[in-house]
């Protein structure tokens, strides 16, 4: 998509005919220096979706296939020192608990089980699974291979990856340049380097077999910089869960 800069001379109308259906039918934004006008039909198809309410008069939700139904952890409200968050500083969970399993899935000829029984804390990717509201709260219906592992604490760093995830403790942002000069927070590149600091059990070959991964534990890792999911310990420490096809080497 084309971008467009605006002065505060300027001002802008568009009418892009690729998204219509947005309300109402003339959007204004803008300082009083710049007014951009949006025509509704500029945005056909473009939806936001909340979470599908389950009716009362059911009682029960049982996951087909290899998909899991899992508790959404809440939202924090307030931070470690009590202070109230406002709605958009509330970070979206990642976690929760799992409170059904499909029957799981076949592979070749052999029947695979699901990898996390109920009860379990998991962490899950950021955008998976179908949001539902049951029993009055938020509950999450998403895929076996979309959990990134198992969390028995309350801090990250004791992770227990999935599948083909690797769990990562990022490096320090480096602060300064080659040159010697101080950089500045805004200026500090997000770093791509870690250390390996748990990895999973490895992926399922075409007979339902497990192939071990080949990253280990304690190994430097260069990784794709947009891959993954980020974490914070709750020393500040930061990792990232990825699977290990997005590692793109290992350093020494």
């Amino acid at each position: 998509m084309a971008a467009a800069q605006l002065t505060a001379s300027s001002i802008s109308a568009w009418s892009l005919a690729s998204f219509e259906g947005l309300r109402p039918s003339n959007l204004k934004f803008g300082s009083p220096a710049c007014v951009c006008l949006v025509n509704h039909r500029s945005f056909r198809g473009l939806a936001v979706k909340a979470a599908t309410t389950v009716a009362p008069k059911y009682t029960s939700i049982k996951p087909l296939g290899d998909r899991v139904l899992v508790k959404i952890k809440t939202v924090e409200e307030k931070t470690g020192g009590g202070i109230l968050l406002p709605t958009t500083a509330q970070t979206k969970p990642q976690g929760g608990e799992v409170v059904a399993v499909g029957e799981g899935k076949t592979i070749g000829k052999t029947k695979v089980g699901i990898s996390v029984e109920t009860g379990a804390e998991v962490v899950y990717s950021k955008y998976a699974g179908t949001e539902v509201e049951f029993n009055g709260a938020k509950h999450l219906i998403l895929k076996d291979d979309d959990i990134v592992g198992i969390l028995e604490t309350e801090d990250v760093k004791d992770l227990k990856p999935l599948n083909d995830r690797v769990l990562i403790k990022v490096a320090e942002a480096e602060l300064k340049t080659a040159g010697g000069l101080l950089l500045t927070e805004a200026s500090k590149e997000k770093p791509s380097i870690g250390t390996v600091i748990a990895v999973g059990p490895g992926t399922l070959d075409e007979e339902g077999n497990r192939k071990p991964l080949s990253i280990s534990q304690g190994s430097t890792v260069l990784y794709s910089k947009y891959a993954g999911n980020d974490f914070k310990g709750k020393d500040g420490t930061e990792y990232i869960a990825l699977r290990a096809s997005d590692v793109i080497a290992i350093l020494s």
